[in-house]
């Protein structure tokens, strides 16, 4: 028997551009009691991640339009789905490559099907576990609804851009740690921006604008000088 923790109404998008591939992962899925959606090019395969957030993704990388590791790039921009790469590619090289750029797990063709489904469930299950696990994030006079996409400073609702969110999100969970602006821009905004430190500055301070007592002297993101940001513990003994 299945974890109950996984729904197996879960929606998979398959991209790949070998309809062979596509009808046998379909025909896998589906016995599994998957939704299961497909596309054959990357450009459709992010149009699809955005219309129908697919809860996984299983990516191939050899695509006729782009190279499957600029989708997982794409995707990564603005999603944390989780994604497995289904390639003929087997060097380390390539394995390193779309791990760092952010794929969860990566299976070789040709493939166990029995091991896939395995890898699938996995996968599934951390997603699930992740999104469960905290939904609120509270940090002095701030709180996080990650499950409503809301923010409360002081206890009143404040607005914040996408990217803003996604900065202040990555911040408060990983609260009382230093976090170099490699890893921001890495995990934020996706490998393309590992140097735009100039960029990340905006932003922070375009948060401290929003979070700080005083955006001068802050006190909840304070600068690592050469390093990075650190989200500061801060305690709230009268709420």
């Amino acid at each position: 028997m299945s974890e109950p923790i996984v729904n197996k109404k879960n929606t998979v998008l398959v991209v790949d551009d070998e309809p062979q591939i596509r009808k046998l992962l379909k025909i896998i899925l589906l016995d599994e009691g998957f939704k299961v959606e497909e596309c054959e090019n990357g450009a459709q395969a992010v149009r699809m991640s955005i219309s129908i957030k697919p809860d996984l993704v299983i990516l191939d990388l050899g695509l006729p339009d782009m190279d499957g590791k600029e989708v997982i790039d794409n995707i990564r921009e603005w999603s944390q789905v989780p994604i497995i790469v289904c390639s003929v590619r087997d060097s380390d090289s390539e394995v390193v490559d779309a791990l760092g750029r952010g794929a969860d797990d990566y299976v070789t063709k040709p493939f166990n099907p029995d091991v896939l489904m395995a890898r699938i469930m996995a996968n599934l299950r951390k997603s699930v576990t992740q999104e469960a696990g905290d939904p609120i994030i509270e940090n002095g006079t701030i709180k996080m609804d990650l499950m409503r996409h809301e923010v409360f400073v002081k206890g009143k609702s404040t607005s914040f851009t996408p990217k803003e969110y996604e900065l202040l999100r990555y911040l408060m969970t990983n609260r009382g740690k230093m976090v170099t602006h490699k890893q921001l821009l890495k995990d934020v905004w996706g490998p393309a921006h590992g140097d735009d430190i100039q960029y990340l500055r905006v932003y922070i301070s375009q948060l401290r604008d929003k979070i700080e007592p005083d955006a001068d002297d802050p006190t909840y993101i304070v600068t690592e000088p050469g390093i990075g940001y650190r989200m500061e513990l801060i305690e709230i003994t009268n709420r």
